[in-house]
């Protein structure tokens, strides 16, 4: 016993000396940076994925049939540790043959040849709000199949929201669904920071060699450091002095750019704009220099269409819009005849 004891207290310097150094590592590690370095880039994190907020509360995300019919929840591993959440929505059409069926009817349905959509969203919330319910609804409506996918850090889903992360979720959830629907097309719908998500996403596959089926951009903007220094909760801070550089340095740490100015430019597939002109979250001035961008580089000028929508549907609601459907269903069939 009293052998154990020598030994510890033989010990324990060296113990402490352990745990000074890495003290003093840590503290080092610290005081290396200012603190506008420990604080902006989470901060930033924040502010552009916003998926802290996970509104609507109380809604058990494994049990969609209690907010929209002929649906199934499923989850989907695109790497070790991320698991994401996803939303399988069949046409309206099939409705009654989805009643009481699992996961496994719902991924064979994906071949009956209804037009599969792989919806993309915004910053906040998860694949329960609102807003998208009624996007999914009325393209269920149409005849689309809808997989709503919660990125990382969304909703149920797990792992920590990053561009690259955001992006290679969006293509491993596009591989998944090409993979499963035989002959039937498969289009990337992406909204508001969504469209930085699809046009990078898109830009992968085109390198790859398997462009996507067709693109929808709605509400995009060029890139992430224009958008976010226009972004309403960050126009109150542009005067104070030194506020855009360290804003922009923090993006640039972060690897923050969804740069769809430049991503469009090496895009084959047939891209679709929409936009409000009331939008104030994404002024109407972006989607329009997009469409420009787009239409100079596509080499065939008819797969590159824009569609701007009267006042009253804002940022969130082109799907109250009566031509909504018929503006996507037309532009889809034209270029996939």
């Amino acid at each position: 016993w009293w052998d154990m004891v020598d030994r510890n207290l033989r010990s324990f310097p060296h113990s402490c000396s352990t745990l000074g150094r890495k003290i003093a590592a840590l503290y080092d590690s610290f005081t290396s940076k200012s603190l506008k370095e420990h604080v902006f880039p989470p901060l930033i994190d924040m502010l552009i994925y916003f998926n802290f907020f996970k509104a609507p509360f109380l809604v058990d995300l494994k049990k969609p049939e209690l907010k929209i019919p002929h649906t199934v929840n499923f989850y989907l591993r695109v790497e070790p540790g991320v698991m994401l959440g996803i939303w399988h929505t069949v046409p309206s059409c099939r409705g009654e043959d989805a009643k009481g069926k699992d996961r496994c009817w719902y991924e064979a349905a994906l071949r009956d040849g209804n037009p599969i959509i792989v919806y993309l969203h915004g910053s906040a919330e998860h694949r329960a709000a609102s807003h998208r319910l009624k996007l999914v609804k009325v393209l269920s409506d149409g005849g689309f199949h809808v997989l709503s996918v919660d990125y990382r850090g969304f909703g149920d889903s797990t792992g920590k929201p990053t561009e690259e992360g955001l992006t290679t979720d969006a293509i491993r959830v596009y591989e998944w669904t090409k993979a499963r629907s035989g002959i039937t097309p498969v289009c990337l719908w992406g909204h508001s920071l969504g469209t930085g998500v699809a046009t990078n996403a898109a830009k992968v596959l085109e390198e790859k060699g398997c462009p996507a089926d067709a693109i929808v951009l709605e509400a995009p903007f060029t890139n992430m450091w224009v958008a976010s220094i226009n972004y309403p909760l960050l126009k109150i801070y542009r005067n104070v002095p030194g506020f855009l550089r360290t804003f922009m340095d923090a993006l640039r740490k972060d690897k923050i750019v969804f740069p769809n100015d430049e991503n469009v430019k090496f895009l084959s597939s047939p891209l679709l704009i929409l936009h409000g002109e009331d939008d104030r979250t994404v002024p109407l001035e972006y989607g329009k220099k997009l469409y420009e961008i787009a239409h100079n580089a596509y080499r065939n000028k008819e797969r590159v269409k824009m569609v701007i929508f009267p006042p009253g549907f804002q940022h969130n609601l082109l799907c109250k819009s009566p031509t909504l459907l018929l503006t996507v269903r037309d532009f889809l069939s034209k270029q996939w005849s």
